[in-house]
């Protein structure tokens, strides 16, 4: 396999097994700390596919472990589920980000926005051409861009009703993105967040359990079919 051009970055099993499916190579895994790294290809192009583990502090850390052996100069794409947030959010939707916000920094008491994690922006842009590519890709899926926000907690009715209230422009919440859009912002890496919606941030997160696959099959159908143009 030739060096990637993008590094995927999934939480769970249930966010890689797609990507493995469609691939037509696949690596053996190699451990960086707790993140699994394959070499896929898809199309005739080589990729990185990590599967970090769940929460921000896997995120970021596998982020920074790929950056430093792949380098800087790779499209980083956090993939998977995501909960909606939106009112007009569906089941099934696939989100792409325009930006990321930490929904659980708070540093408002010396003059930061809510979101804004101290010395950091208020919030990551998504890259302009990446997601030029992932709007533009042919197929059936019914894509929205928006900004994602991502904490520490599985989101539930009662935590989504804060969230609307506190960042009433986010689409989508997950565990991830907006710390792995930290880690890019810091090396200058180009980034965005694909997310398929699973669930509508139900009392007992069943509606999770239900979809969280076709949720991710979703994602990376979008993800694949947009780096073939890339």
């Amino acid at each position: 396999m030739t060096s990637a051009v993008a590094v995927i970055l999934v939480a769970m099993e249930e966010e890689s097994a797609p990507f493995l499916a469609l691939a037509s190579e696949v690596s053996e895994p190699v451990r960086i700390g707790r993140a699994e790294h394959r070499g896929i290809v898809v199309a005739g192009r080589t990729h990185v596919l990590v599967r970090t583990g769940i929460g921000m502090v896997n995120g970021a850390n596998a982020a920074a472990g790929a950056l430093g052996r792949y380098g800087d100069d790779v499209h980083l794409i956090s993939a998977g589920s995501a909960g909606g947030l939106a009112k007009d959010v569906r089941v099934g939707d696939v989100i792409v980000s325009d930006s990321l916000v930490n929904v659980g920094a708070d540093a408002r008491a010396f003059g930061y926005a809510l979101g804004q994690v101290p010395g950091m922006p208020v919030e990551y842009d998504g890259d302009p051409e990446l997601r030029r590519a992932l709007l533009a890709a042919p197929g059936d899926l019914t894509v929205r861009e928006g900004a994602i926000g991502s904490g520490e907690k599985f989101v539930t009715a009662e935590l989504a009703a804060e969230l609307r209230e506190d960042f009433p422009h986010l689409l989508a919440v997950d565990m991830e993105s907006a710390a792995i859009a930290q880690v890019a912002h810091n090396h200058g890496t180009r980034f965005v967040s694909v997310r398929g919606v699973s669930d509508l941030c139900a009392p007992d997160g069943t509606e999770f359990l239900t979809h969280v696959d076709d949720a991710a099959d979703r994602s990376a159908r979008l993800i694949v079919t947009a780096l073939a143009a890339l």
